[in-house]
């Protein structure tokens, strides 16, 4: 049995000292105790032993006590009859066997306590990551897309920006060329009252002609009648 438990102590330790260290050993560790831990019977199988492992180092330290107890009964044993109750040969390879035995189920039972608490840490932090990276992810998205709105502002700025300069040109232009339609229209104004008083002297000399034509033929007339 002795044997037995070394085999068993020693494996505990190697699997908890591949649990320690972040190695490929790890996710194989991991994945072969969820696999033991997996179903309805895992948990009553695990407690099961364990119980049995209990029960046998309960008894184990009760043929420790046993023993010692026998030694504390015996008066006798040990020649010298003044001196303290010892234990026989026999009595102590029992004692030693069973104080062997007993210390490795206890360190048996402790490092698979010791495993189960590194396996439940180990899997809390791979959801923690989980989780972190997703809360990593989520907020890299919305930078990415506040970022690129950020961007997208700017550019309609920037579109908005040369409308406004074009509309300002526009403006400009249309009142250079309201200032000109002004300015033609009093062209166009002078030139038509000055087309008035063109046309009111043409009036007047037509006028003036038509009355020297008279006068010239009243002349005329007066030249060609006889004396």
């Amino acid at each position: 049995m002795i044997q037995l438990l070394f085999l068993v102590l020693v494996a505990e330790a190697a699997v908890a000292a591949v649990l320690l260290f972040k190695t490929p050993l790890r996710k194989l560790a991991v994945m072969g105790i969820d696999r033991l831990k997996r179903g309805r019977r895992a948990p009553v199988a695990v407690k099961t032993v364990a119980g049995v492992v209990l029960a046998l180092l309960a008894s184990t330290l009760y043929s420790m006590a046993e023993i010692s107890g026998r030694a504390g009964g015996d008066p006798e044993s040990g020649g010298g009859g003044g001196g303290g109750a010892s234990l026989s040969t026999t009595d102590q390879v029992l004692f030693s066997r069973h104080l062997l035995e007993a210390s490795l189920m206890g360190y048996s039972l402790f490092l698979a306590l010791v495993i189960d608490r590194l396996h439940q840490y180990i899997r809390e932090l791979r959801g923690l990551k989980k989780n972190v990276e997703a809360v990593t992810k989520h907020n890299k998205m919305l930078e990415e897309a506040k970022h690129g709105r950020s961007e997208e502002t700017k550019k309609y700025q920037e579109e908005i920006g040369a409308l406004n300069e074009d509309m300002k040109k526009l403006k400009l232009q249309v009142q250079e060329k309201t200032e000109e339609v002004h300015v033609a229209e009093d062209k166009a104004l002078a030139i038509r009252k000055q087309s008035e008083s063109l046309l009111l002297e043409y009036d007047r000399l037509l006028e003036d002609n038509q009355h020297l034509r008279e006068q010239l033929q009243s002349i005329d007339h007066r030249l060609s009648s006889p004396k």
